[in-house]
């Protein structure tokens, strides 16, 4: 089958066109322009992966580039990822984080809708559509409200929207995953885990004073590694082309066992074998209104998938630092 991948150069892209070649499907990848961006992914790509992906050219937000994209390409499939999905940078830029998540999405379904009805379309929504409203503990079902926290949240919440009334009005053909957090290799180090894997990557290399700056880590999160993430996209969109019964579904996917974020920072420092580093509260890495506790409902993913994580967190926390440390080098 042929998929296309938009947000190809970002964190979960690269892993999903792991997973799709190893499992014989041809990928397609979408990038912004043609300045060399593509090269960047063979950081978790083998050359072979690498060799046998269709790089095309387009940006979202200009609906010209996209229509001619998909009306000169035929797709099984489309898995949109593409988005600034940085929840910080929404609050210091919400005008461009709603023109690249909201209108280059529009643009994209418009595209689909009008030259590939048949094509079977998953947007990649996210755990922060809910905002807040799991604080009491309990696991959130994608029947719950959606009442986001930040500009991120609200822009991904729009399009989370309206692919919902264009599937029940019949003019598209698809799914929503509302993935709750996630972390592995090629994680931006701007994000709070993997932050705290570069610095320790630092440290280890003698490259930083044994000082590891970090966030809250009182809040809570059930936090899954991007291989299992991603495997839960691949596994909705070929039972829905082979099967049927997918078409309209919205997953969350989400592990189930929620630590404070401590537990991750200190499972990285364990890992590391480092001794006295000191964890400093940075203001800078606080987000102005955070989400206290966040646990997802994963039931009808897992009843109609079959899904279930497979990557224990030590591994993901392992090959997270090895990666930082493949990097620093």
């Amino acid at each position: 089958m042929k998929f296309l991948i938009t947000g190809i150069t970002g964190f979960a892209g690269p892993h999903l066109a792991n997973l799709l070649h190893k499992m014989g499907h041809k990928v397609y990848g979408l990038i912004r322009n043609t300045n060399g961006m593509e090269n960047d992914i063979r950081d978790v790509v083998s050359d072979e992966v690498y060799s046998n992906i269709t790089f095309l050219y387009a940006d979202l937000n200009n609906h010209r580039m996209i229509e001619k994209i998909i009306k000169e390409n035929n797709f099984d499939g489309v898995f949109h990822l593409a988005a600034q999905s940085h929840p910080p940078s929404s609050f210091i830029d919400p005008i461009g984080t709603f023109e690249d998540n909201i209108m280059g999405s529009a643009n994209l379904i418009q595209a689909i809708s009008d030259h590939q009805p048949e094509c079977v379309f998953m947007f990649c929504s996210t755990s922060e559509v809910y905002g807040n409203v799991g604080i009491d503990g309990r696991k959130i079902n994608n029947n719950d409200k959606i009442l986001p926290a930040n500009p991120y949240g609200a822009s991904k919440a729009a399009i989370d929207l309206y692919v919902q009334e264009r599937i029940q009005n019949k003019k598209l053909r698809g799914f929503i995953t509302r993935a709750f957090s996630h972390t592995g290799p090629r994680r931006g180090k701007n994000f709070s885990i993997s932050s705290d894997a570069f610095q320790i990557a630092r440290i280890m290399k003698g490259m930083q004073e044994p000082v590891l700056k970090v966030g809250n880590l009182e809040s809570v999160r059930v936090v899954l590694d991007v291989r299992d993430t991603v495997n839960a996209y691949y596994l909705a969109m070929i039972n829905e082309l082979e099967s049927g019964g997918i078409n309209g579904q919205i997953f969350n996917v989400c592990g189930d066992i929620p630590h404070k974020m401590k537990f991750f920072t200190d499972k990285l420092l364990e890992i590391s074998k480092l001794n006295s580093v000191e964890q400093q509260v940075c203001p800078k890495l606080y987000r102005p209104i955070d989400i206290h506790y966040q646990h997802g409902d994963s039931s009808n993913l897992l009843k109609l998938t079959n899904w279930e994580p497979t990557i224990s967190i030590d591994k993901t926390m392992s090959d997270l630092l090895d990666y930082w440390l493949f990097k620093i080098n």
